[in-house]
Parts: C-alpha cells; structure tokens; sequence
C-alpha cells in the first residue's frame, strides 16, 4: 500500500496543480511562476544528487579503501547511467513536437498540433524522468538497498509531487483561456501527469528483475531530471524580470529537498 500510495503522490501535485483552473481566472502571475520554476528546478536537482546519483555511487563501492583504478570503477556506473539519462532526454526532445515552457515556438518535427498541445507533450515528457525517479527509489528500498530507505523514497515522491504543482498549472490554465471548459482543462492538465504512476510502476517491475543495473537505472534518472533542469526549467526561470525571485525559490526547494532526503533517511 506504500508503494502504491508512492507512486501515485506526484500525479495527485499535478492534479492540484491544475486544479487552480477552478480559482484564478487570468493568467499565473509571472512572480508566481518564476518562484515556482526556481523551486521546481532546487527539488529537482536535490533529489537527483542525494536520492539517486549518491545512492548508486555507495551501491557501487567496496567496502573497503580501493587503489586508484578500482575507486574509478566504482563511479563508473553512476557516470555512464548519468550520460544515458542526458541521451536519452535529448532523444526525446528532439523527436517530439512540443514547446518549450514559456514560448510561442514550436520545436521538433510535425509541428502542426496546438500550441496547447505541444505545451502539454513538453510537460509530459518532463513528468516523464519524474517517474522514473520515484519508481526506482522505491525498487531500491522494497529490495532492501541499505542507502535507499522507504521514508526517503516517499520524501522524494513528495518533493516531485510539490514541484508538480506549477506544470499542473501551465497546462490547465492556458487550455481555459482558449475557451475550454474548467473541467475539460482541468482533466486534460492532470492527465499529463499520468505518465509518472505508469513510468514509475515499469521502472519497479523492471528493477526486481535487474538488481545488478539498478545503480545505472538511478544515474539515469537523475541524468533525465538533469536534463529537464537545465534545458528547460532554468532558462526560463532566468529570463527576463524577477530572476531574482527564482534564485530563491532555487534555493529554497534545494533546501527543502536535502532536508527532506537526510531527515527521513
């Protein structure tokens, strides 16, 4: 029942997040949104740096000091996972159409879909890595991974969901304003999260079966937060005013994420 509660966690932010379609009748106001992608961007980042890539890191290592070559091995792992993870995102956003938060262009081929279309295909592939993210911390706790505990893979399905919430609204919200209805806008903006329950429960049943790859399977995912991070959530929190706003919700869901993370180890 934990990990079913788990996994379902971050669709239930995205669900809220959409739900703001049924309170505010105009747009997201740009200091909102700014503070809300800085603070995405801070969970994000922490829960691929203590959730995953250190996880797989000790997963890897000996128990005891190694000489030079074996203690490059031992990060090897979390190295090559990291770069699939990067790849594979890449991949993704190359061949699918969508836009990239914040903008009127569309990118990818066969750009002839809606604008609220591709804005929602850019978000599902975002909520794709998420998934990932909790479905293979929770492999690593239900297997018993003595760094990976069930408290830390639920802090890290509740720092996702949070960071949910805003990308709930990014796609509710323009759906109304193009003359949706509420309840047609929230239903089609909390179905773009719907592919994290799903990504997380393949990841689970993929890892009970491949124990050895699972410190791959942890870079990777943080290679694929990484990803959405820097190509898509920075950038636009960093443009144009309030910036400054977004540096501190940076570093108060960094903050957040570490603390959730350690303390619930």
């Amino acid at each position: 029942m934990t990990l079913f509660i788990g996994l379902f966690i971050p669709l239930l932010g995205t669900m809220l997040g959409a739900a703001f379609v049924f309170f505010m009748k105009g747009d997201m106001s740009p200091r909102v949104q700014k503070t809300l992608l800085g603070f995405a961007s801070g969970v994000m980042v922490a829960a691929s740096v203590w959730s995953l890539l250190i996880p797989a890191m000790e997963m890897s290592a000996p128990s005891q000091p190694p000489p030079v070559g074996e203690a490059l091995m031992s990060v090897f792992p979390a190295a090559v996972g990291f770069l699939l993870g990067i790849g594979f995102l890449l991949l993704l956003d190359e061949a699918t159409p969508h836009l990239h938060l914040g903008t009127d262009k569309p990118e990818g081929p066969h750009s002839r879909l809606s604008r609220t279309a591709m804005l929602a295909l850019a978000v599902t592939i975002h909520n794709l890595p998420e998934g990932m993210a909790v479905g293979v911390v929770f492999a690593g706790a239900e297997q018993g991974i003595s760094n990976i505990s069930l408290a830390s893979a639920v802090a890290v399905s509740l720092g996702i969901a949070i960071q949910n919430i805003p990308e709930g609204a990014i796609i509710s919200m323009p759906m109304r304003a193009e003359g949706n209805s509420r309840w047609r806008s929230f239903l089609l903006g909390s179905l773009s999260g719907a592919v994290e329950p799903i990504g997380a429960l393949a990841v689970v049943l993929l890892a009970s079966v491949l124990t050895p790859v699972l410190p791959y399977m942890l870079a990777f995912a943080a290679g694929a937060m990484f990803y959405v991070v820097v190509e898509e959530l920075i950038p636009e929190a960093s443009t144009g005013k309030h910036t400054n706003l977004s540096t501190i919700g940076f570093a108060v869901g960094f903050v957040l994420m570490m603390v959730f993370d350690v303390v619930m180890a």
